[in-house]
């Protein structure tokens, strides 16, 4: 049998469901297991935090400058459980006060989302409590909804109403999506080879700055400037919405290896600056160019949205930000805590896919892709 026909998820709405209330706010446990954290949150329907466990595994893939999936399955398992313990710990709360559970059921690294679902599905089948399988890339989406920086520069609670337009950006993954609702999204452009974090790893790679990538070339680039070198835009002359970052990652090594080691840190500061710059206007002339798309015009949504761990990006969050003052829009980011893997943001989809009765009925197989146009 097929994966998509594994992945199947009831979607009428709840019979007897004895957790909605209205004066009882829902608590929903959410696990996130698809990289290198371990993270687990208990959100509410109020959008509360009561708790929110983060356990990085950076320190262990950082010698080999990058994620290595053995050891990512294996931390995975070694620190679950007691990530899980803490998290009800901290809310004051045990299993038992929790009405649904969710976990990341793809898409990532398939040892690493085995873990936390096979975790999720244990407490949810021995507790009899209702099971939500969240898409990683809908937690990234949705968490705006949960709390997000709005661009007045106050902090918004159900700021961001649908339908919105995203830019979803993270190591793996660089779209533009109009998020018309839960479960509701039209690709309108998409990275055609690398994503925005990968390239930024890369290139923190070449220059050894260490991983992860995207932070250090953001604060390098904060002390150099971006007109000192000059990279490709790939893609900027021509229509659509696609990205392509490869052009940029192949120019800046075949510069370096041109360049005389070791490198100043003027030199460094400087080619960061320079690279990021060129992301950056990429990121921008592809999001113009989707705000021309017919779809998005149509749909005439009045916020722009970041999400994903390229959301933490200072350069990109700003260019984005007067982009949407440009054409009228407000402008929305999730608060730094919140913009790489969560356990929070799972909890918040779960709640999200919850409430309107897309729980688990039937047996659900991981998946290492998982496109969210899927759902």
């Amino acid at each position: 049998m097929s994966e998509e026909k594994l992945i199947r998820l009831d979607m009428g709405k709840l019979d007897g469901d004895t957790h909605k209330t209205s004066d009882k706010p829902i608590l929903c446990l959410g696990i996130e297991s698809s990289c290198d954290e371990t993270s687990a949150a208990i959100v509410d329907s109020d959008r509360n935090i009561l708790s929110h466990i983060i356990y990085s595994q950076i320190p262990e893939h950082q010698k080999y400058g990058g994620v290595v999936p053995e050891l990512a399955a294996r931390a995975h398992i070694l620190a679950i459980d007691e990530v899980i313990k803490q998290t009800l710990e901290k809310a004051g709360k045990t299993i038992n006060d929790i009405d649904v559970i969710a976990a990341t059921a793809g898409p990532g690294l398939i040892g690493g989302v085995l873990v936390g679902w096979l975790a999720a599905t244990g407490l949810a089948q021995s507790t009899n409590k209702p099971l939500v399988a969240v898409n990683h890339l809908e937690g990234h989406a949705l968490v705006p909804r949960l709390h997000a920086s709005i661009a007045n520069g106050e902090d918004g609670v159900n700021s961001v109403e649908f339908p919105y337009l995203l830019m979803l950006a993270s190591g793996g993954h660089c779209q533009i999506l109009l998020v018309r609702g839960v479960g509701q999204y039209e690709l309108i452009g998409q990275t055609l080879d690398d994503s925005a974090g990968e390239a930024f790893d890369k290139i923190a790679k070449m220059l050894g700055l260490g991983y992860p990538g995207g932070p250090v070339v953001d604060k390098r680039a904060s002390l150099g400037n971006p007109k000192a070198f000059n990279f490709p835009r790939p893609l900027c002359d021509k229509p659509g919405c696609d990205f392509s970052f490869s052009g940029i990652k192949t120019a800046a090594r075949t510069f370096l290896e041109k360049a005389s080691a070791p490198y100043s840190d003027e030199f460094i500061n400087d080619f960061c600056a320079s690279f990021q710059a060129a992301v950056v206007d990429c990121i921008v002339n592809r999001l113009n160019n989707a705000m021309h798309d017919e779809r998005v015009i149509s749909a005439a949504p009045k916020t722009l949205v970041v999400a994903g761990g390229v959301a933490k990006n200072s350069a990109i969050r700003a260019s984005m930000e007067k982009l949407a003052a440009e054409k009228n829009m407000q402008f929305a980011a999730p608060p730094m805590n919140l913009c790489t893997d969560n356990g929070a943001m799972i909890a918040w989809a779960g709640l999200e896919n919850y409430r309107l009765g897309k729980i688990v009925k039937e047996p659900v197989a991981p998946r290492p892709r998982w496109p969210l146009t899927e759902l």
